[in-house]
């Protein structure tokens, strides 16, 4: 009675030594598509930022441009050209920030190919591997102190 309690044991543990396992790599797996996820929605925000500033500086200098060349045109003096130097100005932060959550999304949706890993997405073997060849890189060329 006892060995078969004990062989029934066993098998449960191994069983739920299993479980574990299969419940840690999904777990692993879920951890590494959402760190992907929130990646690719910085990086989009930040091409959407960029973008976003690059419209309104040349829209910006564009117009400056015009108007001290059309001034210089007229007044032919070399300090009227200075305004053409990079200048600052402010924009209107939450417009600018709707348009630029706007512009993440599409990017999001319609320019996914943009923000794709070149290797894709690690995996949870990929990821060990790099660890032991680390730990290996370690064992053959240690720090000196």
């Amino acid at each position: 009675m006892g060995n078969f309690f004990t062989v029934n044991m066993e098998e449960n543990f191994k069983r739920n030594q299993e479980f574990v396992t299969k419940m840690n790599a999904i777990k692993i797996e879920q951890q590494l598509q959402m760190s992907n996820q929130m990646r690719e929605r910085q990086v989009a925000w930040e091409i959407a930022k960029s973008r976003e500033l690059l419209i309104w500086y040349s829209a910006f200098f564009l117009t400056s441009a015009t108007c001290v060349m059309t001034s210089y045109r007229y007044k032919r003096k070399p300090v009227v050209l200075t305004p053409l130097l990079p200048l600052a100005f402010f924009k209107h932060t939450k417009l600018i920030w709707l348009m630029e959550i706007i512009e993440a999304e599409h990017i999001l949706q319609f320019e996914s190919d943009t923000l794709a890993l070149p290797l894709g997405v690690p995996t949870a073997s990929s990821i060990d591997y790099r660890r032991l060849e680390n730990d290996e890189q370690k064992k053959l060329h240690p720090v000196l102190p």
